[in-house]
């Protein structure tokens, strides 16, 4: 097996010829006649016994060749990549097979993708704007009121109009047109006011209304929404059965004691100060970085093919759904819950997809101009982070982390430092 020759053709596409040699190709059609003659009969011989120049005399020689490629394909075509120095980004497409026999052997003629050839620009000495990280008297009180929020209880309050921040028990039937419409019908269903879980306008409507009261909601339902209702007014006929009203713990030393570890309100309070502080210290590191990176990305000069887009795509929708399994869920009965198909559900991921590319091939670049390598101790430290963070040890890390995806996830970092730490702070 050999490359026989490999031309340029257009950016990040090349054409490769690839031979097999007659030998070789000779044995994959022995391999594959000893698997699939158990699925011949002839006469005169049991199923499955019948010899090949047989098998071929009856059926004709090229009876296994289909077979014998498959065996022989995979290794021509990655010795071909080798040999070449190419490093392919997608499947080989526009295969043709000019020429293929046991005498001859055989020759292939495809196209394929590569990695794109990146031409970096500035990356060090970048500007970023300074973020305040600084924790303010409002943000601890939101806070305090979101930790209230949680710590709340609910009481009747049937004596009065629903409004905002109650919650209702609510029959409620929708109708479009006049008629009823599937998944429109709720009994006793608990509703927050406020909380933006139903259509637009609809808990506005519920709100100012009583107990036993029967009265109707009139909606129209976003565009987006599941194609058969998008875009149409609907009448919901609802009856409210109870009230309850959300009542907030007092801010004091007591409540101090009840939520946290100190004994005072005040502690409390510091102590959330810093916890503030500390996230917005870790949100403008973020921020930072991710501004860094669009930067460079920016300034690169690359051709990125489609199919790279395409591929990270597919990968964040197979994480996706993975993580809708460890849920209970799978992506089907969540699709048609959202009134979506794959395809336009995959297109959601676009964006994302496109600017991870990116970074990866920035960052790669940075990679190899600073010529950044991982050590043994660097993967140790690596696989002991990430161990932490999970409550594994780091020999249990490297055994489900290859030590090859250990050992770029410090090289990439190493690139992110060499960034963040050249940059200008404004």
């Amino acid at each position: 097996m050999a490359l026989k020759s490999s031309n340029k053709i257009d950016t990040n596409t090349y054409e490769l010829e690839v031979t097999v040699d007659s030998e070789t190709f000779k044995k994959a059609c022995t391999q594959a006649d000893l698997k699939g003659r158990k699925n011949i009969q002839l006469p005169g011989f049991r199923k499955g016994k019948a010899p090949q120049a047989m098998i071929e005399k009856m059926y004709g020689e090229g009876t296994f060749y289909e077979e014998a490629l498959d065996i022989v394909y995979p290794t021509a075509v990655s010795q071909a990549f080798t040999e070449a120095g190419l490093e392919v980004v997608a499947a080989p497409y526009d295969l043709e097979i000019p020429v293929i026999g046991k005498d001859s052997g055989v020759e292939m003629k495809m196209k394929v993708t590569t990695y794109p050839e990146v031409k970096l620009g500035e990356y060090k000495g970048l500007k970023v704007e300074k973020e305040n990280t600084e924790a303010t008297d409002e943000d601890i009180e939101n806070e305090l009121k979101n930790v209230q929020e949680r710590n709340s209880r609910l009481i009747v309050a049937d004596d009065r109009a629903a409004q905002n921040g109650d919650t209702v028990s609510l029959d409620f039937e929708g109708f479009v047109d006049g008629e009823a419409f599937e998944g429109g019908k709720g009994e006793n269903y608990p509703l927050e006011l406020g909380s933006g879980s139903f259509i637009p306008g609809f808990e506005d409507q519920v709100a100012g209304h009583k107990v036993d009261e029967e009265f109707d909601v009139n909606v129209t339902f976003p565009e987006e929404y599941a194609e058969q209702l998008a875009g149409k007014d609907a009448v919901f006929k609802c009856k409210i059965h109870e009230i309850k009203a959300k009542e907030l713990p007092e801010l004091n030393d007591d409540f101090a004691q009840e939520v946290s570890e100190f004994d005072t309100l005040e502690e409390y309070k510091n102590d959330l100060k810093k916890q503030i502080s500390d996230k917005k210290e870790a949100d403008a590191k973020t921020k930072m970085e991710n501004d860094l990176l669009e930067q460079i990305c920016n300034n690169m000069e690359v051709e990125i093919p489609e199919c790279m887009f395409t591929q990270r795509q597919d990968e964040m929708l197979k994480d996706y759904e993975y993580r809708l399994q460890s849920q209970g869920l799978n992506l089907d009965t969540y699709l048609q819950y959202i009134g979506q198909d794959k395809e336009s559900f995959k297109e959601t991921f676009k964006d994302g997809a496109e600017k991870q590319v990116k970074i990866s091939i920035a960052l790669r670049a940075i990679i190899e101009a600073e010529k950044i390598e991982a050590s043994d101790d660097d993967i140790n430290a690596e696989a002991e982070k990430i161990g932490t963070q999970y409550g594994m040890d780091a020999e249990q890390v490297k055994k489900i982390l290859p030590a090859e995806q250990l050992s770029e996830d410090v090289k990439r970092n190493k690139a992110v430092d060499i960034i963040i730490d050249s940059a200008v702070v404004e």
